[in-house]
Parts: structure tokens; sequence; C-alpha cells
């Protein structure tokens, strides 16, 4: 009796632990609603509005996202014409038309209002960070009637925008739901919610993040929102991500 006792016991001890999810896993699935492949064209627009909610500025990119942490941002609104963002790895440089000298950059520096050139050029939580499930309960609002997923993330690597983030995901399909983004100094910088699609069926589930609006909550408490237009597959010229070919070959298409 007392070893069916003890077996008992070792196996509700034990059951937690195999019932946790993998955090590696739910980034991977929460990744998937945000890109969908590893080499993709992802057409975006980029608008601010001040606190009032009046619409400030507009902006159009399109990202190239490649297979091992590579991407290339084409600037496509008159006000930026011409330049480029590049990243390869840990590494960002931006190209200036006119210019055969490419300019070192960081990933936190702006492109429009609260979207940094990381927010633009990366899609991936699960190549840059690792974790713990922090919690289990309802989504922030305005999901607070959907059971949520809280997850604790630090950065695996120095090129990233946020060292750490407090990311919440649909308990039932891992969809990403919000996030609280700290920078380096592990002050909170932005507050960012994540609208899915509306499929065509009602009865469907959602495929895909269609818009990520941020909030700042350092300075100036405006709101970004970044709308992906659309995504399609693309694999680009190995030159392309060549930051001494893009000085030199300013037209790419």
């Amino acid at each position: 009796m007392k070893q069916t006792l003890s077996l008992s016991l070792a196996a509700l001890a034990m059951a937690p632990a195999l019932a946790s999810p993998d955090v590696a896993t739910l980034l991977k699935a929460a990744d998937r609603y945000r890109g969908g492949g590893d080499a993709l064209q992802v057409e975006t627009q980029v608008n601010t509005f001040q606190r009032d909610g009046t619409a400030d500025k507009e902006r159009r990119y399109t990202v190239f996202v490649q297979p091992g942490r590579k991407s290339l941002v084409l600037m496509r609104s008159p006000a930026e014409a011409g330049q480029k963002v590049l990243m390869l790895g840990d590494d960002f440089w931006l190209l200036l038309p006119g210019s055969q000298r490419p300019v070192r950059i960081t990933p936190s520096q702006k492109l429009l209002g609260d979207a940094s050139t990381g927010d633009i050029a990366t899609l991936s939580w699960a190549d840059d960070y690792a974790g713990q499930l922090a919690a289990e309960g309802r989504c922030p609002a305005p999901d607070d009637k959907k059971p949520c997923l809280q997850l604790a993330l630090n950065a695996t690597r120095k090129g990233v925008s946020y060292q750490r983030i407090t990311l919440w995901i649909g308990k039932a399909r891992h969809e990403p739901v919000a996030a609280d983004l700290y920078v380096q100094s592990d002050k909170l910088a932005k507050q960012a919610r994540f609208v899915m699609d509306q499929p065509a069926s009602v009865t469907a589930a959602p495929t895909q993040v269609s818009e990520m609006v941020l909030r700042d909550q350092l300075s100036n408490h405006k709101e970004t929102r970044v709308r992906y237009l659309s995504r399609a597959n693309r694999q680009v010229p190995e030159t392309w991500l060549n930051p001494m070919f893009l000085a030199k070959n300013p037209a790419l298409e």
C-alpha cells in the first residue's frame, strides 16, 4: 500500500512538469501568425497618431525577411525614397541614396513614430528569445475575455530592440495577443497589441496578424500602427544582402 501511495504521489509531482508547454514551441507557433515562412516579402504600412487620436504620418515599406536572421527594408514613401535598411544578424546598416558608404545603426533606431528598425525588419521571437511560462489567466484588455498564457522572455543575443518581453498568447491557438517591451535599462518602452485578420467564414479561425499597434510608454505616449498589407514567399538574390553591393546599386527592382 505504501509503495502504491508513493508511486501515486510521485506521479502527481511530475504531472505539472509534463503538462507545462515548451516555450520554444509556443514561440514558433506565435511566429507563424506574424510571418508564415522563412523567406518572405511583406508589404508594410506604418501610421502614427497623436495622443488625441489625430492621424499624423504614413509610410510604406517593402520588407524582405530571409533565413539566417537576414532582412532588407526598402523605403517606398516619397519622403524616404531610395533609403534601405539591411539587417545581417546583429548588424544593421542604413543606405542613403547618393552615398556609397553604408551607415551603421542600431535595431532600436526609429523608422517612423515608435516603430523601430527591429520592429519592422524582424518577425521571429523563437530565434531571439528564451524564457518560461509565467502565468495562465485572462489576456490584457481589450481581449480580457480570452484565456491567455503569459510568457516571460529574455533576449538570447545582443542585436535585438528589446532585452526583455512579457508576451501574452492565446491559450487555445497560441496566437500573439499583447506584449510589454523592455529596453536594456529594463524600462518599459512600448506596449504592443496584435490584431488578427478577419476570416471569410464566421466559423474559421484567424490565420495571421494583420496589424501591430505600438503605444509609447517612455515619452510621447503616441500610437503607431504597423499594418501588414500582404505577405508572399520571396527569396532575394544573395547580392541584395551585401551592404557594399546595395550602396553601389541603388535600384534593385
